[in-house]
């Protein structure tokens, strides 16, 4: 079905590629509300203002416009290079952001003129295939393409080895965490993976603490950070730390002790034999995207109604500090100076390469921490968010390769390029 609609698509060229994503961010901005409750009530984590407000940006999705060709002209003639499609797509989704970003990968796939085949996570699936539904009767009223968006509605493990080996994938997209990007990158197709990261904030002495606090607060408690680009851990230098905290509680959030961390991580964290007698601690999945008040419950704390974020004062080996914990609890660790900082950030990072983000003055320092990190995303003096558009410039898109590094992806990112050459004729300078 899918590679017959890839066929279809191809028949209309790029005004029939425009018309769909016409169709699918208009479909997306009339059902945020309905469509946000309806994947909270599905997976259970998250906040719900969030959910629709990630809907509600698909417009800074890129579409055929980022398509422009690329033309040589001299002595021997005239070269042109276009961008064509793979045909059809294989993605995985995550529980994380189900509707956006299967709405954000159609949008871009389909402008490279691409179908696509979703293998969502079983704890979205009914969000996601209610969304493609939705897309694929307006499509089929609109343009007579049917299943130009399918949807696995029962997913599997088999099923994304189904997809990942079948003859007419030609390429397959995942956004998820490790053990599904290992499968993806040894099935002997070309992989797109937007892999794990746990993004690191440095605060430095330079800092606007205030400001660096509001965007913490903002960046981290969005959507209970469960975004791959949330801030999870802090490094302050010592100068400023006590200011840094007091700032925190300022901008509203809400300060654990050392006694109510330890008994939070008790149950936020499980270990995990590594045989040999050694084991590692790992998250407990029943609190991710959990509510602030859920884990100030489990911590034996008390926080306000409108406490949006948790944070407390951590060592750099404690669990929240070196696992992706996607909760809105973020440790702040206390370091003596801002190459410290860095160094133990970058530890933490685990050379995922994904996003760090900066608190600074300091040009030199904002330009040393960039190298040393090396991350897709690097956000200078603002929240997580900034560096997918929201608040600072740039396109959308809920798909970032860090992986195999596309980075963050575009309708260009699922295109093979052509070359098309004619000798000595055509030019006519």
């Amino acid at each position: 079905a899918a590679q017959d609609s890839y066929l279809q698509l191809k028949s209309l060229g790029l005004e029939g590629r425009s018309k769909v994503i016409e169709i699918v961010k208009g479909i997306c901005s009339a059902n945020t509300e309905s469509w946000g409750a309806f994947e909270l009530e599905e997976t259970g984590i998250g906040r719900l203002d969030h959910k629709i407000a990630k809907l509600a940006i698909m417009n800074k999705v890129p579409g055929v416009e980022w398509l422009r060709p690329y033309a040589l002209s001299g002595d021997d003639g005239i070269t042109l290079e276009e961008y064509a499609p793979f045909g059809v797509v294989g993605a995985i989704l995550p529980v994380t952001h189900s509707v956006p970003t299967l709405t954000g990968n159609v949008i871009n796939m389909v402008a490279a003129g691409n179908a696509v085949v979703f293998n969502p996570h079983p704890g979205g699936a009914k969000s996601a295939a209610m969304a493609a539904r939705e897309y694929n009767r307006a499509i089929a009223s609109e343009l007579g393409i049917e299943n130009l968006i399918c949807v696995i509605e029962n997913p599997t493990l088999e099923t994304f080895e189904q997809i990942s080996k079948h003859d007419l994938i030609a390429i397959m997209v995942i956004t998820g965490g490790p053990a599904v990007v290992k499968a993806a990158m040894t099935s002997g197709k070309r992989a797109i993976c937007a892999g794990p990261g746990n993004p690191v904030v440095v605060v430095d002495e330079t800092a606007d603490l205030a400001a660096a606090a509001r965007s913490v607060v903002e960046g981290a408690s969005f959507d209970n950070n469960l975004l791959c680009i949330g801030e999870k851990a802090v490094f302050v230098v010592e100068a400023v730390f006590a200011e840094f905290m007091t700032s925190l509680e300022r901008a509203g959030a809400g300060k654990l002790s050392g006694r109510q961390l330890e008994k939070l991580t008790g149950v936020a964290f499980t270990q995990k034999n590594d045989g040999g007698g050694c084991s590692h601690a790992v998250v407990n999945r029943d609190f991710v995207g959990a509510s602030p008040a859920r884990l100030a419950g489990a911590a034996g704390a008390s926080i306000s109604d409108r406490c949006e974020l948790l944070f407390a004062e951590a060592d750099k080996s404690h669990p929240y500090v070196q696992e992706e914990q996607m909760m809105p609890m973020v440790p702040i660790v206390p370091v003596s100076n801002f190459e410290t900082a860095v160094e133990q950030a970058k530890v933490a990072e685990h050379g995922y390469r994904h996003s760090a983000i900066i608190h600074s003055t300091n040009v030199g320092n904002m330009t040393h921490m960039g190298r040393q990190m090396d991350t897709t995303i690097f956000v200078k003096n603002g929240p997580c968010v900034a560096g997918l558009g929201l608040g600072g410039e740039g396109y959308l898109s809920y798909s970032v390769a860090t992986t195999t590094g596309e980075g963050i992806t575009t309708p260009k990112t699922f295109t093979r390029v052509r070359r098309c050459v004619m000798v000595e004729n055509l030019r006519i300078v």
